[in-house]
């Protein structure tokens, strides 16, 4: 199934479910107990919004053995997590803005995991139960700061610089899915989920380990190599063949 946020006219937002191109209000909370209505109200007369409302964002770095290359980094010998603000997020087919501050940001597109109940201290056997589907992201980064701060805070943490979505797809196999990015129509990343350095079930458990995972979060899982330079006037487009397609425009902040 899968699941969406949306928005008609100047309503509130609502959760829905999707059924070819039609949307049913979702009726309680979609994490927990809810009933669905009949789907009879077209996407394209609804903005779709970033599909959960997470406490925290939570992203793998150098998760696949080629990005960490490109960069000239040694692959981790266990996750290497870091966190992005709630307000970085964006919606599907929102702007991207440039900041002032970076004259080298660049896009990082990644599956997504969204968490559809609390734990702590998952294990890996346990992790799968937690997942309650995923999601298409794009980790934009202003890769000079992140070169020049000790922490990723500044670098990863701008307003706009967490697009995810369309829909949450909670019956999705990620054993071999196909991640690519476009920017402009020029291809610059593919790879296969197969490739990640840590799976899913890993990365659950240790950042678990850590801090508690809370229904609605989402983990960004790491971005393959290809990542490069994102100017005023582009589109860039994450797919994840199965999955969906996020597409977000690109314009320099004034």
């Amino acid at each position: 199934m899968r699941i969406v946020r949306y928005q008609m006219q100047n309503e509130a937002a609502k959760y829905g479910w999707l059924l070819d191109d039609k949307i049913g209000e979702i009726e309680g909370d979609p994490f927990g107990a809810y009933r669905r209505a009949e789907a009879k109200t077209p996407l394209a007369d609804v903005k779709l919004l970033a599909p959960s409302k997470p406490s925290k964002i939570v992203c793998v770095g150098r998760n696949y053995v080629e990005h960490a290359k490109e960069l000239g980094n040694e692959v981790p010998k266990i996750p290497l997590i870091f966190l992005k603000p709630p307000s970085s997020i964006i919606n599907p087919g929102e702007t991207i803005f440039l900041p002032p501050q970076s004259k080298q940001v660049e896009h990082e597109g990644e599956l997504v995991a969204v968490i559809g109940q609390r734990g702590r201290n998952i294990t890996t056997e346990d992790a799968k139960s937690f997942v309650y589907g995923y999601t298409v992201g794009n980790d934009v980064t202003a890769r000079d700061l992140q070169k020049t701060d000790d922490q990723w805070t500044r670098a990863k943490g701008f307003d706009t610089f967490c697009p995810f979505g369309p829909w949450i797809d909670t019956d999705f196999d990620i054993s071999d899915a196909v991640i690519t990015c476009k920017v402009s129509g020029e291809p610059r990343q593919m790879a296969s989920t197969r490739d990640m350095v840590f799976g899913v079930p890993t990365l659950i458990a240790y950042i678990s380990s850590v801090m508690t995972l809370e229904p609605g979060d989402i983990i960004f899982t790491g971005t393959p190599s290809g990542v490069g330079k994102l100017e005023d006037g582009n589109e860039v487009v994450v797919e994840i063949e199965g999955l969906g397609t996020l597409k977000n425009l690109v314009k320099t902040e004034k």
